[in-house]
């Protein structure tokens, strides 16, 4: 006998709140650990300044030089200082207090984007000068991403460091989705100068909140090696997992082929004829599909072959970028770019748990700097090979080809390094090398 229609009702009400429970992200880990707390809102407030600035750059020197290829060679200065400044900063985040690297780094923010406020105001900078500033941005930058990613783990501890690591990664593409939008505002309400401003006073929430935060010295209290020997140390650890590597050669090639960001002005002024609103919106709208797809990541606390769920979603972002430079409108290309951002997402959190889980904490420092290289240093590699492949050809074919590599590079790097389709977090439970927690 049929159930009545009410019951039926009730039931399929049930049905919805359990699978929304089950998508949901855990946010215990903001709840029980007031540091973590504080680091969130505090990384999300600066990291609205820090992208409206990255909008910023870009679209200034398109519009100074009218070259896609000059362009695409900001992120082949911003290289160098980051693939530094990112060891570097690793080496330091295991042997100094990591809150105290991460106070200082800001400093370093504020007067490179004080410097950008000030040249833009001024009128138009030489182009080098730009060039050199994105340099120092990148590799602060850099620092501030291996400070804040190897402090995560020992605030929330081992039982909560899967949706903490997924509640990090929604706060940031939630900057990404938030400030490129506000950037492409700012610059064409108030200019280019009020919009590196904003990431100047932005750095103070990040400094308002570590000065609230506990200590948190690294592990280790024996003697330190020289830098350089420290840094060797913890290359030799990420070579001698092979999870690891496979996890940041997926994530490199997917980002250098299949990350087509510096061809986003050029495509809204040539293509789209949006301007800066629409600049800002392109890039907006991967990030909007990483921060939907990273708050309704619960379903991962329960999955255990990560690097399967890592390797599909690469070859999905790899999809939705190549069939984004088909498109005509505007509006086509942010719904691709936010598919491709929810799948770009759902590697991330698995990656990251993988990277942090297999990692101990004397070597999260290191583990993070090469994390911080690889996150951050395939875009870089990304401008240069769109805008490179958009001056020789079209920016249209410059997208759809790079998608196109995105997806053959992946199924490859997934043969070279099977460890990465093995991974099984469950396995690996009782052996995790995460610290309790501290500073909660």
């Amino acid at each position: 006998m049929p159930a009545p229609r009410g019951q039926r009702s009730e039931d399929a009400a049930g049905g919805w709140r359990g699978l929304l429970a089950r998508l949901a992200v855990d946010v215990s880990p903001l709840r029980a650990s007031r540091d973590f707390r504080l680091l969130s809102i505090g990384s999300f407030l600066t990291g609205l300044g820090t992208q409206a600035a990255l909008v910023a750059l870009p679209y200034q020197v398109y519009v100074q030089t009218r070259s896609p290829a000059l362009t695409g060679l900001l992120g082949a200065v911003e290289l160098g200082p980051l693939v530094a400044m990112s060891l570097y900063g690793g080496a330091l985040a295991d042997r100094m207090d990591r809150r105290r690297l991460l106070l200082v780094d800001q400093l370093g923010l504020v007067l490179v984007s004080g410097a950008l406020a000030a040249g833009a105001f001024a009128g138009h900078p030489p182009l080098l000068a730009l060039y050199v500033l994105a340099g120092l941005m990148a590799g602060f930058g850099a620092v501030a991403n291996v400070a804040e990613t190897a402090m995560v783990p020992n605030l929330v501890g081992p039982e909560r460091l899967r949706p903490a690591l997924a509640l990090s990664f929604g706060m940031a593409t939630l900057t990404v989705v938030i400030g490129p939008a506000l950037g492409g505002v700012t610059i064409a309400t108030a200019g280019l100068g009020a919009t590196y401003l904003l990431d100047t006073v932005s750095c103070l929430g990040l400094v308002a909140a570590l000065a609230l935060i506990a200590a948190q010295p690294p592990a280790s209290v024996h003697e330190h090696p020289h830098v350089l020997r420290s840094i060797a140390e913890g290359l030799r650890f990420v070579r001698s997992e092979r999870a690891l590597m496979g996890s940041f050669g997926i994530d490199l090639l997917a980002m250098t082929f299949g990350m087509p960001r510096a061809l986003f002005p050029v495509l809204s002024l040539t293509v789209y004829h949006s301007g800066a609103i629409g600049t800002g919106a392109l890039f907006a709208a991967a990030s909007t599909g990483a921060t939907v797809a990273a708050f309704a990541s619960g379903w991962l606390s329960h999955s255990r072959r990560l690097g399967r769920i890592v390797i599909g979603a690469v070859l999905c972002w790899g999809a939705a970028v190549a069939l984004a430079g088909l498109v005509g409108a505007l509006w086509q290309a942010m719904a691709l770019l936010a598919l491709a951002g929810a799948a770009d997402s759902v590697s991330a959190v698995c990656r990251s748990t993988i990277n942090q889980t297999v990692t101990p904490d004397v070597m999260r420092g290191r583990m993070s700097a090469v994390f911080s290289m690889v996150v951050t240093g395939g875009p870089r590699l990304g401008d240069i090979e769109s805008g490179a492949v958009a001056s020789l050809t079209t920016p249209r074919f410059s997208v759809l080809s790079g998608g196109l590599a995105c997806v053959v590079s992946a199924l490859a790097l997934a043969l070279t390094f099977p460890a990465l389709a093995r991974f099984d977090s469950e396995r690996l439970r009782g052996e995790s090398p995460v610290e309790p927690v501290a500073g909660a």
